[in-house]
């Protein structure tokens, strides 16, 4: 016979194997839950007497490139197939820059104390009918690309506690999350809308009130229009975004940043088609009222946005500002011909 080999055991005490159980429960329901445990790096658990901390051995670090592939894979699940719309080529077309500003989607402001309304609701019906107005003010120019601004504050709040990127308390209507999907829901409506009209070129810029919620919300746009072929886009966190129109270089910017005055040096500097097109414009946000300069090579001008002067604004006295939608019509040649506002 055999003999039986002798093994030192560990006995653990009672609390020490419940602290066990209640690992191997965490385990189960993570992978229950979907949750790959192998991209767990470490976990701590605690009971009333004891507390274990336990590496994972099999820990990997997720590369970048694996993770992004896996995100569009999931994305990609819930993308709607858009089926490409096939255009005739315009000798005499021309650019719609369609530009809703500074909209702040769960802004409040109280008609009592500011002799204004403006919340969530009226925002988006705001931004809904200057576009409608926008196309119908359009009807007399052929327009065979639309380079359509998204960010610049769209969302009027980036945090649970109601405040900016910053920090700075606002006062809002509705939750964080339900004015996402409001503002989600607004821009899939209005890009669905003009895709009826012309090919898109979406241009995202990065704003102080919005910084990380706003980038989230262009992601997931670009993730919903990932079938469309009619669509691009230009979702980078740079703070100036430029796009090119045969003769026309545009150039975006919420405007929190560099100075007006700087901005045609720095489009020189950062864009390569700056000698090749000889009508160069920026446009810039985040003071809600109109000004517009011709600097050396580059006309810089500010947009109107369609919210209204909250608490904060109104006891400052920065009221009065003509609220509104703004677009501009640019000839291949030509460069800016046109200026369309939808008033409010």
């Amino acid at each position: 016979m055999k003999k039986k080999l002798k093994t030192n055991r560990l006995r653990l005490k009672d609390d020490e194997l419940n602290i066990i159980e209640e690992y191997r429960g965490l385990k189960k329901a993570a992978e229950a839950s979907g949750i790959d445990v192998d991209t767990v790096k470490h976990a701590w658990l605690k009971s009333d007497k004891a507390s274990l901390f336990v590496k994972n051995p099999n820990f990997q670090v997720q590369k970048e490139k694996d993770f992004v592939e896996k995100l569009i894979k999931e994305l990609d699940k819930h993308s709607p197939q858009y089926k490409k719309i096939r255009r005739k080529k315009s000798k005499s077309g021309h650019l719609m820059v369609l530009d809703p500003a500074d909209i702040h989607i769960g802004k409040l402001c109280s008609r009592l104390e500011t002799g204004q309304k403006y919340n969530s609701q009226i925002a988006v019906q705001r931004v809904l009918n200057g576009v409608q107005g926008i196309l119908k003010s359009s009807n007399g120019f052929d327009i065979d690309m639309i380079n359509f601004i998204g960010g610049n504050d769209i969302l009027h709040i980036d945090s649970p506690k109601r405040q900016t990127t910053g920090g700075t308390p606002q006062d809002t209507d509705g939750m964080w999350y339900e004015n996402f999907l409001v503002a989600k829901k607004l821009y899939v409506d209005v890009i669905e809308l003009l895709l009826s009209i012309s090919d898109i070129h979406f241009t995202f810029n990065p704003s102080n009130h919005d910084y990380i919620s706003g980038f989230m919300l262009a992601q997931t746009i670009e993730s919903h229009f990932r079938h469309c072929k009619n669509i691009t886009f230009d979702n980078t966190m740079a703070h100036r975004k430029y796009f090119r129109y045969h003769n026309n270089l545009i150039g975006t910017t919420h405007g929190d940043g560099a100075k007006s005055a700087d901005l045609p040096s720095l489009m020189a500097h950062e864009s390569k088609d700056w000698t090749d097109c000889t009508k160069r414009y920026f446009y810039t946000h985040h003071v809600h009222h109109k000004t517009s300069k011709d600097f050396i090579g580059c006309t810089v001008e500010s947009l109107r946005s369609p919210s209204t002067a909250d608490t904060w604004h109104h006891k400052k006295g920065y009221t009065g500002a003509v609220e509104g939608v703004e677009a501009f019509i640019h000839h291949k040649v030509y460069g800016q011909i046109a200026r369309l506002t939808h008033i409010f």
